[in-house]
């Protein structure tokens, strides 16, 4: 489903690029413009922001490595560095460069009649298909169609889309057809040039539209003869000159000030006729490159650039990748769906990883609530690498069959790690950085235990399939995985950055939902997996001293969970027994508080129930019929708890009911119940925020009772996948995008109208909901759980 904002609300947030805060209109004077008039006035424009963060697709091209880089001698060509993002049926954040680096907000429409101005997002009907398919169904690369119907019946217009495998470009071709007389469509670029909207400049030179800022520059071109003009937004933009009714400005340059721009590409005039046009959105460090880029790009035809983005005849690209994955076909037989999301899903991971610094493997190609974060500074949103979800989408390539990517991204894992090499750092070096970009640049500084555990676990499932070979993991533990396990068995004292501090494991200073410090169930369970694991790569590595400090690490753990993380004098109705979130001292029972988060006060730790303790189940640390993860699992399952603190919610479709969990109770991390707005709306936090549901909790409760059923020996696969595959496939949206969040029904939602169960604006795709359900595929598909750690299970079996 499309999502729309209401156009009061529309343009008072400034959603999209070419709409005008309404503020920012009355407070400054018109523009006073004409023909002759060159440069165009109203610098810097409104204010800029991302765009919205729904995707219903993503795309790139694929590449091959050459020796675990990528590399413009590899059969595939020359590397292309452009991603892009569909939302509400129009090109969105585009990147080049680097993945984070966003070039353009966003690339639509407008379109201008006698009696009327559509903006394509705003005003059209949206429907998003795959271009290239096989006989089933199931995509075969991330090619798109999008077919955008005014919702009056005037227009419509059918794009599709890919980038140049070959060339730094995205190419778009559209069929456009006027239902009605002297309709004028115009195509309008925003751009965000080196990943902020506030220091563009841009200009006209024939039939080419240029917009710069630095070192990097992108050139808009066309098959059609187009009559260009630029503007700063909501000054001096097509929307403003558009106004008064009539399309009288021609700015040929934003001269020598800079700001929020826009590139416009007027096109002919139609009626009651359809016309096809191609164009080219080239990038390049000159205006000189991007523009040969785009023309390249344009010469050789759509077609052929097609062909060759699929992987059709003697080209490869997609197909070629799909046809790699040897475990995909069983996977796609183990779906509800007949496939389509189990192949969507395996080239969605494997775009959303960087082309400069192979194996970096990103968390979402989205900024979480773009339309109302400022575009003032550049900023990574989910662009970028947690070694948690890193761990989480290298497992799933490892499910698919490919090893060739876990392994590029296993090595990358040292660019991460902190040592004497970290800038700024001091002290117990070992763990790793809780969030870089991609290029190992510094972002966020919290040591998260699981991030560091989760490396180690990964390089031993690599060691235990071959593709680590013997004297690999021996060479790997000594530069890499030692230090990573001395930290998770030791901890120490450290600083960086603003953080000085000394971590006591399992004690960490942030859970997997990087808001609360203490002993987190699902922390400790990765750091037991990861001293167990740590213990058996040791031991290959004749380390038996270092061997048997790991294990006697882990044991001392696993003895001392229940006592700091399992109250026995919960508030909730039964027994009082269950699980805590997250406990900050070595008393689950005291009623502590947890640390203010989210716009939420000082939450009583015994009200919060998360289920993040099945991951001890899955990594072997419990059984899956211990008697404390029975009796938690109903208090995280019980609904009638007030939805403040309620976790569990179901969905119906069509007669089917799906359940879904949120992150825990009290979660604020998502959009208020007062109005429905945004996480964080303003830049303040609010008391209303509420966090949805996550569809990866579901596949993580898929995964639980696999291994229940398997421990009373009731496996049922057909009932695994009617419960928990098939309501992942629910959460998937038109685009076969899965997301971080789904609207829950709770509260207001009146500013962006989602349906029950519908991806949020937090974040869509998030590569780790498309990671567990790859997993849980994988898993069912063998009756056993996939990345469960046979050592740790044989360890501390009951």
């Amino acid at each position: 489903m499309n999502i729309r904002l209401p156009a009061s609300v529309f343009a008072c947030l400034c959603t999209l690029s070419l709409s005008a805060c309404q503020q920012q209109q009355e407070q400054d004077q018109p523009v006073q413009a004409s023909a002759q008039r060159p440069i165009a006035p109203g610098a810097p424009g409104a204010t800029p922001t991302w765009a919205y963060s729904g995707k219903t697709g993503i795309g790139t091209s694929y590449e091959q490595y050459v020796e675990g880089h990528y590399s413009d001698d590899a059969a595939t060509g020359a590397v292309s560095k452009v991603w892009f993002s569909v939302a509400e049926g129009v090109v969105t954040e585009t990147m080049y460069g680097l993945i984070h680096e966003a070039q353009i907000k966003d690339m639509q429409f407008v379109i201008e009649g006698p009696d009327f101005v559509d903006t394509e997002a705003r005003d059209t009907n949206s429907r998003i298909e795959y271009l290239h398919t096989d006989a089933a169904g199931r995509p075969l690369s991330l090619a798109y169609k999008i077919t955008n119907t005014d919702r009056e019946g005037r227009y419509t217009i059918e794009k599709h889309l890919l980038t140049d495998p070959d060339q730094q470009t995205l190419l778009q071709r559209v069929i456009f057809t006027a239902h009605g007389k002297d309709i004028t469509p115009h195509l309008v670029v925003n751009p965000h040039m080196a990943n902020t909207g506030t220091r563009d400049s841009a200009w006209i030179d024939g039939q080419t539209a240029y917009s710069r800022e630095g070192g990097t520059s992108l050139a808009l071109i066309s098959s059609a003869s187009v009559a260009g003009s630029v503007g700063f937004v909501g000054r001096s933009d097509l929307l403003a000159d558009l106004a008064d009714g009539t399309q009288d400005w021609q700015f040929q340059t934003t001269g020598e000030q800079t700001g929020n721009v826009s590139l416009t590409l007027s096109l002919p005039t139609l009626s009651n006729e359809s016309a096809q046009w191609d164009f080219a959105l080239g990038f390049g460090k000159s205006p000189e490159a991007a523009r040969a880029e785009a023309a390249t790009s344009l010469n050789r035809g759509f077609a052929e650039v097609l062909a060759h983005y699929n992987g059709e005849g003697e080209h490869l690209g997609w197909e070629d990748y799909l046809a790699s994955l040897e475990a995909l076909p069983d996977l796609a037989e183990t779906a509800a769906d007949g496939g389509a999301l189990s192949y969507t899903s395996a080239l969605v991971l494997k775009a959303q990883e960087d082309k400069t610094h192979a194996g970096a493997l990103i968390a979402s190609l989205s900024n979480p609530w773009g339309d109302i974060v400022p575009a003032t500074e550049s900023s990574t949103g989910y662009k970028a690498v947690w070694p948690r979800d890193f761990y989480q989408v290298a497992m799933a390539f490892l499910a698919m069959g490919d090893s060739e990517t876990p392994l590029v991204a296993f090595r990358y894992l040292q660019k991460v790690q902190v040592g004497e090499q970290t800038p700024g750092f001091s002290g117990t070096p070992g763990w790793f950085l809780q969030k870089t970009h991609v290029d190992g640049t510094l972002e966020w500084y919290s040591v998260q235990l699981d991030q560091t555990a989760m490396p180690i676990m990964l390089g031993w499932q690599l060691w235990q399939q071959g593709v680590l070979s013997d004297d690999e993991i021996r060479q790997w533990y000594q530069n890499m995985l030692r230090p990573a396990a001395d930290f998770l068995a030791d901890g120490g004292a450290f600083e960086l950055g603003w953080n000085n501090t000394e971590i006591h494991p399992p004690y960490t200073q942030q859970e997997r939902w990087e808001e609360q410090e203490g002993h987190s169930p699902s922390t400790t369970a990765a750091v037991i997996a990861g001293l167990i694991t740590a213990a058996e790569i040791a031991e290959h590595s004749q380390d038996s001293d270092s061997a048997q400090h790991y294990r006697a690490k882990a044991d001392k753990y696993r003895a001392q969970l229940e006592s700091r993380t399992f109250t026995t004098q919960g508030v909730f109705p039964g027994d009082g027994r269950y699980y805590l979130r997250v406990n900050r001292n070595d008393n689950p029972n005291d009623q502590g508080r947890l640390i203010e988060r989210n716009g939420q006060g000082a939450l009583n730790e015994s009200e919060i129930v998360d289920p993040g303790f099945l991951e001890l189940v899955r990594y072997g640390v419990q059984s899956a019929a211990a008697d404390s993860v029975r009796a938690s699992l109903a208090e995280v399952d019980n609904i009638d708890v007030p939805d403040y603190l309620r976790v569990k919610y179901e969905f119906t479709r069509d007669g089917q009911t799906f359940a879904g969990w949120r992150r825990y109770g009290g979660d604020g991390y998502g959009e208020r119940t007062g109005d429905g707005s945004g996480y964080g709306k303003g830049g303040t936090m609010h008391g209303d925020q509420r966090g949805r549901v996550w569809p990866f909790l579901t596949g993580e409760r898929g995964h639980y009772e696999l291994a229940r059923a398997n421990t009373e020996g009731t496996l049922d696969r057909a009932l695994l996948i009617a419960r928990y595959v098939a309501a992942m496939e629910y959460f998937a949206n038109e685009g076969l995008m899965l997301p971080e969040q789904v609207w829950d029904g709770v509260g207001s939602n009146q500013t962006y109208g989602y349906a029950p169960g519908e991806g949020t604006n937090s974040a869509t795709p998030l590569a780790w909901t498309h990671a567990e359900y790859i997993k849980l595929l994988r898993s069912v598909h063998d009756g056993a759980v996939w990345d469960y750690y046979p050592p740790v299970g044989e360890r501390y079996r009951d």
